[in-house]
């Protein structure tokens, strides 16, 4: 693993009880590894599940806390709707790999040999076992001021992109964290006579389908194509996880 001095000082937090970073970074395939004649030693007594279950609940206690003081006119649907784009999976893998958590992450040889250094799902849950750690070592500041510096450019983008309901511009958003590309719509069927037209249209990222929508216009369903695209990528799930390292789609 690399130097775990180096991770602390991008953490912004040097930890007075190093152990609590050290089970932020095992993954549990360390634990169902068996020792073997050739591997004598010890495993550890426990995995960064815990944490990853306390640090989830501290990530959204403070982005609650940033989206009600930075939208004071937003509803509860719309409040929710902001704190899911920055809390899903995606947004975590996407942090963790700025931070380079994949080079500091304790695995079982197999897990390891198989890329779970850039599997998406150890990325995210390895983000918020730290901020569990950051928080049993540093206290509740310590946890928001460093997630507040991860997710500096995200909250900027909200409160200067943010218009209400607009399911397209929120897509553009989540794909642009990811690659920097933006979705493509295309017109999958046009059916009716002229005074009644039904749209069907396909949302597309790097050549594959995010979702379909129809409606009585283009407009109309392109938007529900979008809908469908953002239910998709912000739920949590095999279908939902984010995508390796090495590529921009996320898949669903």
């Amino acid at each position: 693993m690399a130097d775990i001095g180096q991770l602390q000082e991008r953490l912004g937090h040097r930890f007075g009880r190093p152990e609590l970073l050290t089970e932020a970074l095992t993954h549990r395939s360390v634990l169902h590894e068996t020792n073997s004649a050739r591997n004598k030693t010890p495993r550890p007594a426990v995995d960064n599940q815990r944490l990853e279950f306390f640090g989830d609940a501290v990530l959204q206690l403070v982005l609650t806390e940033e989206v009600f003081a930075r939208f004071p006119k937003a509803d509860e649907g719309h409040l929710t709707k902001l704190r899911a784009r920055l809390a899903n999976r995606h947004m975590l893998f996407h942090l963790a790999h700025e931070l380079a958590l994949g080079d500091h992450l304790a695995l079982g040889k197999g897990e390891d040999t198989s890329g779970g250094r850039r599997r998406p799902s150890n990325l995210a849950d390895a983000f918020e076992s730290v901020v569990g750690a950051l928080y049993l070592d540093g206290g509740y500041e310590a946890a928001r001021r460093f997630l507040l510096g991860c997710y500096e450019s995200q909250l900027a983008r909200l409160e200067v992109a943010d218009s209400g309901d607009n399911p397209k511009g929120e897509l553009q958003e989540f794909l642009q964290v990811v690659s920097g590309k933006n979705p493509v719509y295309r017109i999958v069927s046009e059916t009716g006579p002229d005074h009644n037209k039904r749209f069907e249209v396909m949302v597309e990222f790097e050549g594959r389908e995010l979702g379909r929508g129809a409606g009585s216009s283009k407009k109309e369903a392109e938007m529900r194509a979008a809908e469908v695209a953002l239910a998709a990528l912000t739920t949590n799930g095999p279908r939902g996880e984010p995508p390796p390292a090495d590529e921009s789609l996320p898949q669903i």
